[in-house]
Formats: structure tokens, C-alpha cells, sequence
């Protein structure tokens, strides 16, 4: 008389498998949470490019970019004592955020350019690696 075996999984098969999904979660999860990380400072700066374009498109209508006081608030909003502004050169007439909520810097003249705009990164501070470093149009 033959057994009969039954189909189905043991519970020391269950075990390796769920061991072998362990395993692969604790290699892959950081993998893929670098790659999150990575992709605001990439959001940042093709905001920061958006913006750079905008600027240059000020500077032809105006003959000057705007002024550190004036902001990036003069691409959506006329100055005042501003000739030649044909804008806003903003498609939805708002200044972006960066990618962690917070406000672009902008600095004309600039220390690094013609013109400085960049997000602190995640922790918001100058300076900073990875997700906290500074991401810049100099970048």
C-alpha cells in the first residue's frame, strides 16, 4: 500500500522561501531607495534648467536680468520699474518649488556665474553629499 502525497507546500518549504524573499529585499529596498533619493536632486535640476531658461528669455525682453531684490518673482510678475517685460515667462505663472518644498536661490551677480540659483538640497544647509548636497545651475 502506497501513501498518498499530498499536494500542496511544507511548512520547512515556506520558510526557505520566505528567507530567500528576505534576502532579496534586504539587497534590492536600499537599491531602490538611492534611486528615489537621486531622483529629486535630478527634479531639482531640471527645474533649475526650466528656470534658467525663463531667466534668459527675461534678459532678452529686459536687456538685464532680474536684480536679487526683484527674484525669480519678476518671471511671473512684473517688477514695476521694469521696460520691455512681456511676461509672465512662466507657463503657470508660479515660481516651482524644489522637490523638498522649499524656495529656489537666486543671487544676481552671482558668486559662481552670471547669475546663482540652486536648491540646499534635502536638509536645506549649504554645503552637504548625496540627497544633501547643493544643486546648483552650475551643476
Amino acid at each position: 500500500m502506497s501513501k498518498k502525497r499530498s499536494k500542496g507546500f511544507t511548512l520547512i518549504e515556506l520558510l526557505v522561501v520566505l528567507a530567500i524573499l528576505a534576502l532579496l529585499a534586504g539587497l534590492v529596498g536600499p537599491r531602490v531607495l538611492n534611486q528615489l533619493g537621486g531622483a529629486k536632486s535630478n527634479t531639482a535640476l531640471v527645474q533649475i534648467r526650466d528656470l534658467e531658461q525663463a531667466l534668459e528669455i527675461y534678459k532678452l525682453d529686459v536687456g538685464r536680468f532680474p536684480t536679487t531684490q526683484e527674484g525669480l518673482s519678476a518671471l511671473v510678475k512684473n517688477p514695476g520699474n521694469v521696460t520691455g517685460w512681456n511676461g509672465p515667462y512662466l507657463r503657470r505663472n508660479e515660481i516651482p518649488k524644489d522637490p523638498w518644498s522649499r524656495d529656489y536661490h537666486y543671487r544676481y551677480p552671482g558668486e559662481r556665474g552670471e547669475f546663482d540659483l540652486f536648491s540646499n538640497g534635502a536638509d536645506g544647509q549649504p554645503g552637504g553629499e548625496g540627497e544633501n548636497a547643493v544643486v546648483g545651475n552650475w551643476n
